[in-house]
């Protein structure tokens, strides 16, 4: 079977407004995929940066696929939280990007959006806290139903990745 290794680092966040972020993410691959080492989910740790726009997380993505075909390249998926001084974590943003599909060194910007409600909605997330989350999180990387959405940009998680492939030429497949 051909193979793929993704070898990186999620580096952090930026242009979010407010600080004290924290991210959870996940890779999501077809079914013709199989993960043969690596964890494909994760947390960071939160980052409360004082002086500075960017939440660094420096936090590694070491994850090896084999797969019988192209069709489900993974992708990366990402919720941004923020944490408040009481230590109360509320949903910032999601944001997808798909894995390179070339080997080498790739530096990648993932923009991130999340749910915007009713006006009710609105001003109830503005005096309690907390926000709107999706019934299904698979929307964020599925598209099915994304488009019905009504979203607001928020910032962007950016990721250092390499990539290597192995096995892809017997397989047929020029890289």
């Amino acid at each position: 079977m051909a193979e793929v290794h993704i070898i990186g680092q999620i580096t952090g966040a930026s242009d979010f407004p407010e600080h004290s972020l924290f991210c959870r993410w996940g890779i999501h691959a077809g079914g013709a995929w199989k993960v043969l080492a690596g964890v494909k989910e994760g947390q960071t740790q939160v980052d409360n940066p004082q002086n500075e726009d960017f939440a660094y997380w420096s936090h590694p993505v070491d994850i090896h696929y084999a797969t019988k075909g192209l069709q489900g390249w993974p992708k990366f998926h990402f919720q941004v939280w923020h944490q408040d001084m009481f230590g109360r974590n509320e949903l910032y943003s999601y944001g997808f990007c798909h894995v390179p599909t070339a080997p080498g060194m790739h530096s990648i910007e993932c923009m991130t959006w999340r749910p915007v409600g009713t006006f009710r909605e609105q001003i109830s997330e503005r005096f309690l806290g907390g926000g709107l989350q999706l019934r299904n999180p698979d929307l964020v990387y599925s598209g099915v139903d994304r488009y019905k959405l009504h979203t607001q940009a928020m910032g962007k998680v950016h990721l250092q990745i390499g990539i290597i492939f192995r096995n892809f030429a017997q397989y047929g497949i020029e890289c």
